[in-house]
């Protein structure tokens, strides 16, 4: 047998199917991503600040789902029918978009943020119940199934950025629908293979699965209007999200300062200290289809050899970087470390957040070499994505895998939970940034410029100042993660 004989024979059941899977889900997220911001300027009349509040609850909601996601589809639906039942549900959402009007937008958009923001979970859970614990493929599936998202991403970017040239929503959100569509096949193809292995949901009488089951499915209907209801009134939405995530920041506080177990309470610091550089990160990163987009598309000369770049086509640099700088920077790091680099988690994160800085930083200084016109190089955004991405890669893939390493046993699942409502609330702020973008107007280039640049170098400087005053404390969070008093590498908490 082959060599690729073997490695095919030696993926577990369902996995390579999850990953064909995971690219065609990609597909209407990515649409609605990227488009969101300017199909509500542009078509529905949105004003910028408006627009922004909108993409900020549409973050919200989908992060803020998936942890509810994961408890709905391990005890009373299954993760399978979940995963079905919440890509059903954006089918028609996004069907329902593609009509055009202010209504129509608001129930296709509770009806597949509902779906997107629980079914995300499903198909991690269906993955990683292909493989036994101590399995050691399952961080290469985990890689795969990554890559999968991302050639979504890029699939989904590009049409994008098609249609915007020439403003064919209706047909953009029509491939949207095509997409969730396809995933639904797939899933149905696959129906016995993607069965669940390891769920609370198995240990039940076939009468309790079937009262369950109904319970869920009324309970994921059910949701629908509620999250509609809350999109039209954005603003009182974002102050109640908000309003929780103080509540739950100020229990974990309380947890901390109770916690008994002094070298567990002084890890639970670190996660402290890195969620709020965790927060500023993504607040920034997020403006990336909301405020930045509409500089982009107002400010910036978008002309590249003689090409129009859409602005959606933009995202993509994030796409390629993450795909191609992924492994490169794996393979440098471990380089680095083999010669006694000291490259550990937290600096990882103060550098993150000092090339996010940087990427907002080159932004002003674009503005500043401006044409005549007012519009910016298309090379300083180019590279200001380039920074950004960089900095994703540093601080991404070690959120999830560190709080194994800094919660206490008692308290991961809300740490957890936590961590992910971080990204919900980051998304609130990037409107809440974004809302600062200037209206546009004929030759507004040159007017708006300087709000832009000063808005910009804000938040490139408050980025940037966070990461340095990590770095100054990076031996005393050495000292909090060790929980032994020494200021030694913690390298091994670093899954770059």
């Amino acid at each position: 047998m082959s060599s690729l004989g073997r490695k095919l024979d030696s993926i577990p059941e369902g996995a390579g199917a999850l990953f064909f899977i995971q690219t065609v889900s990609t597909l209407g997220f990515a649409v609605l991503y990227s488009t969101l911001v300017l199909y509500t300027t542009r078509h529905l009349h949105f004003s910028p600040a408006d627009a922004a509040i909108m993409m900020g609850v549409f973050g919200a909601f989908n992060y803020g789902l998936h942890l509810f996601g994961g408890y709905l589809g391990g005890r009373f639906l299954s993760n399978r029918n979940l995963f079905v039942g919440g890509m059903a549900l954006q089918v028609f959402g996004s069907a329902l978009i593609a009509f055009g009007t202010l209504n129509s937008l608001y129930w296709g958009l509770a009806l597949f943020l509902t779906g997107s923001g629980l079914n995300v979970t499903c198909l991690n859970m269906m993955l990683t119940q292909r493989f036994e614990p101590e399995d050691t493929r399952r961080e290469g599936a985990f890689l795969w199934n990554y890559a999968g998202m991302n050639i979504g991403f890029f699939i989904g970017f590009a049409v994008a950025g098609h249609f915007q040239l020439t403003e064919s929503y209706a047909s953009l959100f029509l491939f949207a629908t095509v997409g969730n569509f396809l995933a639904i096949v797939l899933a149905i193809f696959n129906w016995k293979v993607l069965k669940d292995l390891n769920t609370p949901l198995l240990e039940v009488t076939r009468t309790q699965y079937k009262q369950r089951f109904i319970a869920g499915s009324v309970i994921m209907i059910g949701i629908v209007p509620i999250v509609c209801f809350m999109l039209q009134n954005p603003g009182p939405t974002e102050a109640l999200l908000k309003g929780v995530a103080a509540i739950v920041a100020a229990a974990l506080i309380y947890l901390t300062i109770k916690h008994r177990n002094k070298i567990e309470r002084n890890k639970m610091w670190a996660y402290m200290i890195f969620a709020l550089g965790s927060l500023v990160f993504w607040s920034l990163y997020m403006m990336a289809p909301n405020g930045l987009q509409l500089f982009a598309i107002n400010n910036v000369d978008m002309q590249v050899w003689g090409i129009r770049v859409a602005p959606q086509w933009v995202q993509n640099i994030n796409t390629v970087v993450i795909v191609v700088g992924g492994p490169l920077l794996a393979a440098l790091f471990g380089r680095l470390r083999r010669r006694g680099w000291n490259i550990d988690l937290p600096k990882q994160f103060a550098m993150a957040l000092i090339l996010m800085g940087l990427g907002f930083l080159a932004l002003p200084v674009g503005i500043s070499m401006a044409s005549g016109a007012g519009m910016v190089a298309f090379v300083w955004l180019f590279g200001s994505y380039v920074l950004q991405s960089v900095g994703e890669l540093l601080i991404s893939p070690i959120g999830y895998a560190m709080i194994g390493k800094l919660a206490p046993r008692q308290y991961q699942g809300v740490m957890m939970g936590s961590w992910m409502m971080v990204t919900g609330l980051a998304s609130l702020f990037a409107g809440d940034f974004s809302g600062m973008v200037p209206e546009a107007a004929e030759g507004a280039a040159l007017i708006t410029n300087p709000v832009y640049a000063t808005l910009f170098a804000r938040l490139g400087w408050g980025s940037t100042i966070a990461g340095i005053a990590l770095v100054l404390l990076i031996p005393f969070v050495r000292k909090l993660i060790n929980g032994d008093g020494s200021s030694a590498a913690t390298a091994n908490l670093s899954t770059t």
